[in-house]
């Protein structure tokens, strides 16, 4: 049985993913910016492809596995793949927003969950632990570590707080690729998984519920949500590991990472 091969990028190759990374960063900021009450799911979407394409890149999200949205909209209960449509968002929603730029033979890949109007404390305190838990991980990723190095991490600050990690999905690497190899989970034992080396390229990506850590996906295929209807929150980066401390790749010209 074939374990498929972790890429290691060029330094031209770097190059060419820190390129892809800035304008997913962005097209995260943008999409942020738009989150307002009465603002519609639909029209984050179209101004995320819009700009993503006014930079010569595609939306790598649009049309993978049939998905419609060049964006994941996710709002409050819902975790990850929520499709972009027309949804009016609320005071008080957390908008959860996924993001994905394809440029030159690269992607980028980052997320970030942002208060619509003024929301509970609640809320607040989900989404700013769960943005440190992205953090707290990639204190690990560091070259001669292990990929569950970072993955504890992440959980272990979770749940310090009474937050759950999700389990039925995980970051991941990307590259040429959207996912690649490895597969970078955000739960399990330190000292296992892969060695990390420079080169490597991947997406950390904290999903953390305000409850449980069971999920359950809807009707339409995509939209996941909590299984006890708690809210979620969801952060990720692209990031490089290097010979020293890792590389956030998703990061704007002024260096903002939401």
């Amino acid at each position: 049985m074939g374990v498929e091969m972790i890429s290691l990028k060029s330094p031209r190759e770097i190059a060419l993913m820190r390129r892809a990374g800035r304008v997913t960063a962005q097209a995260r900021a943008l999409a942020g910016q738009m989150v307002q009450p009465g603002v519609t799911t639909l029209e984050i979407d179209t101004a995320v492809r819009k700009f993503i394409e006014s930079q010569g890149a595609k939306p790598s999200f649009l049309g993978y596995g049939g998905f419609t949205g060049s964006a994941c909209i996710s709002v409050n209960e819902q975790v990850i793949h929520g499709i972009p449509g027309r949804r009016r968002l609320k005071e008080g929603d957390i908008v959860s927003i996924d993001v994905g730029a394809f440029l030159e033979g690269f992607h980028g890949d980052c997320a970030a969950t942002y208060p619509c109007g003024a929301v509970s404390e609640e809320a607040l305190r989900l989404i700013a632990a769960t943005q440190q838990s992205f953090w707290e991980g990639i204190r690990m990723a560091r070259a001669g570590n292990r990929v569950r190095d970072i993955s504890h991490a992440v959980q272990a600050y979770v749940e310090e707080r009474g937050y759950s990690v999700v389990r039925d999905f995980v970051g991941h690497g990307v590259g040429v690729k959207l996912h690649e190899a490895p597969e970078v989970p955000n739960f399990g034992p330190a000292g296992h998984g892969p060695r990390l080396q420079p080169g490597m390229t991947i997406a950390v990506e904290p999903m953390v519920n305000a409850g449980g850590w069971q999920v359950k996906v809807l009707r339409d295929g995509w939209t996941t949500v909590t299984a006890d209807g708690s809210l979620a929150a969801h952060y990720e980066n692209t990031i490089l590991i290097t010979d020293g401390e890792p590389e956030v790749l998703t990061v704007t010209e002024d260096g903002a990472y939401v």
